[in-house]
């Protein structure tokens, strides 16, 4: 894996990596429903402050966001 500066990709394919990830996640936020635009805006800040990380893996040739905390289990 070879993490990848957000800032080097164009705003819509991060865009849209972002909504991917949101989307495949399938992430449960409780009883309430939380919008799209609001769960893009909360991996973006997460991106910001380096509590997540994009990632490509050239072997599968697949871009991916992944929290900081399994970067560090990792050992990046």
């Amino acid at each position: 894996m070879i993490k990848v500066p957000y800032t080097e990709l164009a705003p819509d394919a991060l865009r849209a990596l972002v909504e991917e990830f949101i989307t495949r996640e399938g992430t449960d936020y409780g009883h309430q429903e939380v919008p799209l635009e609001t769960k893009v805006r909360q991996v973006m800040s997460q991106l910001q402050s380096e509590n997540a990380f994009v990632t490509f893996d050239p072997e599968t040739e697949t871009a991916t966001v992944v929290s900081a905390e399994s970067l560090s289990e990792n050992s990046f």
